[in-house]
């Protein structure tokens, strides 16, 4: 990305295959441009086009899971919760 580009996030939804946003309505999500720059690092070889579409495709993933339902295990939710604490997102 770009110096001055905005670093927010259009999507909605899981998309239909990796790469391809979800039709629908879309809106924009602002995110840190640290977090941003490490995703784009994260997807380079990938089939993901855009940070815009690996995230719509992350997050997708993430609300398909039912309520109490969790992708992680304890520890890698302890792991996650301590990063987001150091980051200042969580108390």
């Amino acid at each position: 990305m770009a110096p001055g580009e905005d670093s927010s996030v259009r999507g909605t939804g899981s998309p239909a295959k990796a790469g391809s946003p979800a039709p629908g309505t879309v809106r924009t999500v602002r995110l840190p441009e640290e977090v941003v720059r490490a995703l784009e690092i994260r997807m380079k070889g990938s089939s993901f086009e855009s940070v815009d579409m690996l995230i719509a495709f992350i997050l997708g993933r993430l609300v398909d899971h039912a309520p109490g339902d969790t992708a992680f295990s304890e520890e890698d939710e302890r792991l996650l919760k301590d990063r987001l604490r150091s980051l200042g997102y969580i108390d």
